[in-house]
Formats: structure tokens, sequence, C-alpha cells
């Protein structure tokens, strides 16, 4: 018995010791890519911006005139009129490296600070719709919410709280537009977003 013991505590050693050396290979293979790409990238020359897929904010669905007198609305107002002269693009899922190679490596602060006024245009929609909502404003919410999903954002409250506006105007069916947006995201939250999809259907019912 103490034999088998013994030959089994050996062969397990080895399948460890086998499996390590295969991870560390791996592990190893994939740094070795990762810098090889990101060498490429960075000798990618210059190409052009013109054709990226610029957003363009629709001042007229923005309610400027609502709650003047709220200093957090007023804050969101002035980031929007900040940013709707600014070069937005929605980068989210897109690696510097990746952006290097496609776009040339000299356009890289460009592009991080395309991809940044992006993130604070979606966080604040995020945040405006909320409040306008919270204050009993639920189609200009609507209105913000839907302009946010149509460039791609991956703020799940975004959706979490458009569902929430359909269900509450008789208009649940509408949470099916919003599965293509969730199933194309190229990001983390995907799988939460579509299954925050799925539980509202299913709250439909």
């Amino acid at each position: 018995m103490n034999f088998f013991i013994f030959a089994s505590t050996l062969l397990l050693g080895a399948a460890i010791a086998i499996a390590s050396s295969k991870s560390k290979k791996s592990a190893a293979a994939l740094e070795r890519e990762f810098w090889q790409k990101e060498h490429a990238a960075n000798n990618t020359r210059r190409k052009s911006l013109d054709d990226l897929p610029y957003i363009k904010l629709p001042m007229e669905i923005f309610p400027m005139d609502l709650l003047p007198d709220d200093p957090k609305l007023d804050d969101y107002r002035q980031i929007i009129l900040s940013l709707k002269d600014l070069p937005i693009v929605n980068f989210t899922g897109i690696s510097n490296t990746e952006l290097k190679l496609r776009y040339g490596a000299p356009n890289i602060d460009l592009l991080t600070s395309y991809d940044q006024n992006y993130t604070l245009l979606a966080r604040t929609i995020q945040r405006w719709a909320q409040a306008l909502y919270d204050n009993g404003y639920s189609d200009e919410a609507c209105q913000l919410l839907e302009f946010a999903v149509s460039t791609g954002t991956d703020v799940s409250a975004t959706y979490r709280l458009l569902c929430s506006i359909y269900q509450e105007q008789g208009t649940p069916e509408k949470i099916q537009s919003l599965y293509p947006v969730a199933e194309s995201l190229n990001s983390a939250m995907q799988k939460t977003i579509v299954r925050i999809l799925q539980e509202s259907d299913q709250s439909s019912d």
C-alpha cells in the first residue's frame, strides 16, 4: 500500500511539474509576442485620423434649462459645453498597442485624449440622466441614455436605468433594441450588461 501511495505521489508531482513548465513556457511566449507587437507598434508611422468614428454631440437633446439651481447639474452642463467642440472617440477595449498599430505611434497622445473625452462624456451623461430621473424628468433622462447607448457606452448603470424607464413608460419591448449594442461591446462589461437586459426582460413578463 505504501508503495502505491509513494508511486501516486511521484506521478502527481511529475504532472504538476510538467504543467508548471508548460505554463511558464506559455507565459514566456505570450510576453515575447507582446513585446514584438509593441516594438512594431512603436515603429508605425503617423496615419491620417480623418476617418475616425468621431462622436458629435446633439446639443438639442441636452436639457440645459432644467433645474438651473442644482449645482451638480450645472457641473454636467459645463462639462458638456466643454466637450462639444472637442474630438471624441470611443476606443473602449482597444489597447494602446493596437491604437499605435492602426493609427501610428506619433498619434497615441491625441488618441488617448480623444478616448478620455469619451469616458468623461459617458460618465457625465449617466450622472445627468440619473439626476433628471430622480427629479421626475424621465423623458429627458431617456433621451440622454439612448444617445449614450448609440455611442457604445459600457456604463452598466446606463442600461439598467434605461430599462427601468422603458418599463415605467409601458414600452418594455424597447429593451430588445439594446441587445445588438450590448452584444457587440468590446468591453469587460459586455456580459454584465447583457445580463442586465435579460433580467429586465424577465421582470417585464
